[in-house]
């Protein structure tokens, strides 16, 4: 009888961290706010099909484990998530992983893989990991996905110039060498549809990102392909027929000697997929004012990874780009990534005996720019000019996943990120700083979050939150690029940024650079002491403009009111009256 109340206890807390956001929502549903996340839902399945299906293709398997991953995966996701607005998919990160999984167990090895890595993200998120995994340095997250860019680039040589080669390498200087050595089977038509579907990504934007350019690219190139009968591969001829349907659900075989093989290769991709998905939960989290769970989070992709292998899917993860598509459409509750999941399902039953046609050189080139973007090249850069620490890191991580291997490469960099997390905590003398941060509370526990407040049109907030500062603002900018018009003033609020380095102030120069060129008026909020001392070292509180930095959220709001000419409100008393600025 002494334990009743200690178990009662437990049972409450474990329904409090472990309830997913959906249902912590659902007093907020209305039929307007439902139809705005539909819509939005079906924008991101629009945008999310090319990508699968190139996933797919680029990880060794066919092209409908890519749409599977996205249906089961997405919907999974966003239905157990701890995240508002996360979309969960197959993305960029895992196909260097994966290519070596299926090459060398199988499709019944990726499929012990996939579970083996969904059951270790359970324990992670249940024995409430998600808070440290945001101590990763991010230089090692950088020189991981940098890396990754550059073999998955290496990897759309051979369909992008249509180079006529049994086997490519797997290993990268083997697989440039015996490109080397093909150099002279170039196929011209097959290079003409990959720079067509590559100018159009590029230039697309520019007329609209309402419809996404990569699915206009697919659109233009299959049927130039059908129309002047050009002899290039297409999905077709390297797979043949796409299945219209999703597969009933079976069992892998399971092969304890194989298990051991693959727990580091599950482990890689248990870490991958955390780290991608939290990283893309916080960006989401600054574009609309909310807090995430972390933990519900890898609960979820837990679950997702565990349950989508099942009908053949591949691992899946939060996808930066096509979360800030479902936030920058209207989506505001997990809805919207159910919607994306449906709407794919609906179109796989509809339309997938014509992805058939879709040409090779095309996904090639929808593959070199989701590359570009995940080489954050400019990222790269400035992190050369970091502590000599911090640049060893980067490199290390970056060679290492280049020319040896990604698991070697994870093994290595988690160890670099034990020591310095242990650097960094010698370094700090505020215990609250680290506690706070270990926190995965929800944004109903925060009075002061922005979902509170009246924002005038044509003004945006962001808020950057502790330790990931650097890596979110990085990804923040990504980002911005699928914004269709830039808002009139852009509020930066900073009331849990208690530092920052040459890095993050690099970050937001480029940031205030790019207000500039857009007419965008910047505004910083909730500056503590020793931001405000760092901007004023670097240059940058004469360039932002001591009028546009305020104390706390309301004030910054007062200013954009006046800017724009609205009348203002003052300090909003439905709110617990408190001071963003605190004494550092």
């Amino acid at each position: 009888m002494p334990c009743q109340p200690k178990a009662t206890l437990f049972i409450f807390y474990t329904r409090i961290m472990f309830k997913p956001k959906l249902f912590s929502i659902l007093p907020e549903l209305t039929p307007d706010r439902i139809m705005k996340d539909v819509v939005a839902g079906v924008m991101v399945g629009i945008v999310a099909l090319p990508l699968a299906i190139a996933f797919a293709i680029a990880s060794g398997v066919s092209p409908e484990k890519g749409l599977i991953s996205a249906v089961v995966g997405g919907f999974l996701v966003s239905l157990l998530g701890g995240s508002r607005v996360q979309i969960g998919g197959p993305t960029g990160a895992f196909i260097v992983i994966l290519y070596g999984i299926v090459q060398q167990f199988g499709i019944n090895g990726l499929m012990l893989a996939t579970i083996m890595s969904g059951i270790i993200l359970m324990i992670m998120g249940f024995a409430q990991f998600g808070s440290l995994i945001k101590f990763i340095p991010y230089p090692v997250i950088v020189g991981f996905t940098s890396g990754i860019a550059v073999i998955i680039f290496s990897g759309q040589v051979k369909d992008f110039f249509g180079l006529n080669m049994a086997t490519v390498p797997a290993d990268f200087i083997g697989k440039w060498s015996a490109y080397g050595h093909n150099i002279g089977k170039v196929d011209m038509p097959s290079v003409m549809i990959g720079m067509l579907a590559l100018l159009i990504i590029i230039f697309w934007p520019k007329i609209s990102r309402k419809i996404p350019a990569s699915l206009i690219a697919i659109i233009v190139t299959t049927a130039s392909v059908q129309y002047f009968h050009l002899h290039v591969a297409t999905i077709e001829s390297r797979f043949g027929e796409i299945p219209s349907m999703i597969p009933p659900p079976s069992l892998p075989f399971f092969d304890f000697a194989t298990i051991r093989q693959l727990i580091m290769p599950a482990t890689t991709i248990a870490l991958l997929g955390a780290i991608e998905a939290l990283l893309s939960a916080v960006v989401a989290d600054g574009m609309i004012g909310s807090r995430h769970k972390s933990n519900m989070e890898l609960i979820a992709q837990g679950a997702a990874n565990i349950i989508t292998p099942l009908f053949g899917g591949l691992p899946v993860t939060g996808a930066i780009a096509r979360t800030a598509t479902n936030v920058k459409n209207g989506g505001r509750t997990p809805i919207a990534g159910i919607v994306h999941a449906i709407t794919l399902l609906l179109i796989m039953l509809l339309f997938g005996k014509w992805a058939k046609l879709i040409p090779m050189p095309a996904l090639a080139a929808i593959l070199i720019i989701v590359a570009w973007n995940m080489s954050e090249i400019k990222v790269f850069r400035e992190l050369l000019k970091s502590p000599r620490s911090d640049v060893i890191v980067l490199l290390t991580t970056f060679s290492l996943t280049v020319v040896f291997d990604l698991t070697l490469a994870i093994e290595i960099g988690m160890l670099l990120s034990v020591v310095l997390f242990m650097q960094r905590m010698a370094q700090l003398s505020n215990v609250g700083v680290i506690t706070k941060d270990l926190q995965d509370s929800d944004e109903e526990e925060d009075p002061n979050t922005i979902v509170t407040r009246k924002v005038p049109d044509g003004v945006e907030v962001f808020e950057f939150n502790g330790p990931f500062f650097f890596g979110a603002a990085s990804k923040f900018r990504e980002a911005m690029h699928i914004v269709e018009k830039s808002p009139k003033i852009r509020i930066i609020r900073m009331r849990n940024v208690l530092s920052i380095d040459a890095t993050g102030l690099n970050m937001m120069k480029d940031l205030l650079k790019e207000c500039r060129k857009a007419e965008t008026r910047l505004i910083l909020s909730g500056v503590h002491a020793q931001p405000l001392f760092a901007l004023q070292q670097y240059g940058l509180y004469d360039d932002i403009g001591e009028e546009n930095i305020f104390g706390n959220i309301d004030d910054a709001l007062d200013h954009a009111r006046e800017i724009l000419g609205i009348p203002k409100l003052g300090r909003q008393l439905n709110f617990v009256p408190t001071v963003e600025r605190e004494k550092v």
